[in-house]
């Protein structure tokens, strides 16, 4: 490993329909207060209107919230849409965030992924990914820079620009969200930023994982920029348990149910169908796609793989998911904490290196440690004589 790999959560968040809408957000706070104690370092809450599966409308709303119930974990949006908001009132409202949680705020930015959501507002949905490179560009320069300026855009306007309140953070990290297809890579390049594939679990998204970072790179060319593998995120379901057959088992149900009644049944999703039996699917989402379900061995091979097919990335985020009961959720991201994050951190080397240098000279140092003990018993009976 050349650089320590980072680990967070992408929480969409993906809630089937039928729970208590304040104890969901309370239940997803508490995963929130769960990954800081766990050492996880991210944390990523999207932005959605429609649909009834996603159902936070401000990620910065709901960051600030966990933002007082954790310490050190950073949090980001994943992602605000950009073409639903005035630009500067992005910037400003994650600017906000910045100082609320005390320099820990990611903004992560996207055109908007459901349609639903555009038609609703009255935007066209093959204007989305033009206004968000439009509107990420003036983000950039308010969070970047002091002076004012004007914009006059395509579908906003700034006269005279500035924000009063500069980010806490030197420089508030940015990313933008990538799917299958080159635009939001190239958009990424074309700015400098990260990157978050979200859609590196399906197998269409594993296939064009390697060929990704290219179109950044070419981007980041041609716009005079530079973009760095350690700023590029890959999301991926995970669930860990004690045994492959037992993670495949506890998410079979969850994930047929994900699937077929809100993947396919509420969205309709092109290339989705339903599917027929949840063991069988997360067996081939396991296999074929980026889905690591399974053991802590079976995390650490997968990722293994991942970075191999990508190429390096710099953080992997588990893809948040309500396929298993809330006890056996919480325990998978402990295995992630307590078994695969200290491989990929370099916590477990230095710790093995010593046991096997110990080992490696055990009968040496034995008989030195018998040695000693034998010197001070002789040594204490010469000095105290035993009484006739």
């Amino acid at each position: 490993m050349n650089h320590r790999l980072g680990f967070g959560v992408f929480l969409a968040p993906h809630h089937p329909i039928g729970e208590h809408p304040t104890l969901q957000f309370q239940r997803d706070l508490e995963l929130a207060a769960w990954l800081d104690h766990l050492h996880f370092d991210e944390f990523w809450v999207g932005e959605h209107h429609s649909g009834g599966w996603e159902t936070i409308g401000s990620p910065e709303m709901f960051l600030v919230a966990a933002a007082e119930r954790t310490r050190r974990i950073r949090l980001g949006t994943g992602v605000v849409s950009i073409p639903y908001h005035h630009p500067f009132n992005v910037a400003q409202r994650i600017v906000h965030l910045d100082h609320l949680s005390h320099g820990r705020a990611m903004l992560g930015v996207g055109p908007g992924a459901l349609p639903s959501d555009a038609v609703m507002l009255g935007i066209d949905p093959m204007t989305q990914r033009e206004r968000m490179d439009e509107g990420l560009g003036v983000i950039l320069r308010l969070l970047n820079s002091d002076e004012p300026f004007s914009h006059q855009g395509s579908w906003f306007e700034l006269h005279d620009a500035a924000l009063q309140i500069r980010p806490l953070q030197e420089k508030i990290p940015v990313a933008v969200a990538s799917t299958i297809s080159p635009s939001g890579m190239k958009c990424a390049g074309k700015y400098g930023v990260g990157v978050l594939s979200v859609a590196s679990y399906s197998e269409e998204g594993l296939q064009a994982l390697p060929t990704q970072w290219n179109f950044g790179e070419t981007s980041a060319k041609e716009h005079g920029q530079k973009i760095d593998r350690a700023e590029w995120r890959i999301v991926v379901p995970f669930h860990l348990s004690d045994s492959k057959e037992q993670a495949l088992r506890e998410v079979a149900d969850g994930l047929k149910r994900w699937q077929n009644e809100y993947i396919v049944g509420i969205l309709g999703t092109p290339q989705r169908a339903p599917f027929n039996d949840g063991y069988e699917a997360a067996k081939r989402m396991t296999e074929y796609g980026g889905a690591i379900i399974g053991t802590p061995d079976d995390a650490i091979d997968k990722i293994e793989r991942l970075q191999a097919l990508a190429g390096g990335f710099g953080t992997i985020l588990a893809f948040a998911h309500d396929w298993t009961t809330r006890e056996q959720m919480l325990r998978s991201y402990e295995m992630i904490a307590r078994y695969v994050m200290p491989r990929f951190q370099g916590l477990i080397r230095p710790i093995q290196s010593s046991a096997d240098r110990v080992q490696a000279n055990k009968q040496e140092l034995m008989s030195k440690a018998s040695g000693a003990i034998l010197k001070a018993i002789h040594d204490y009976n010469a000095t105290h004589p035993r009484k006739k």
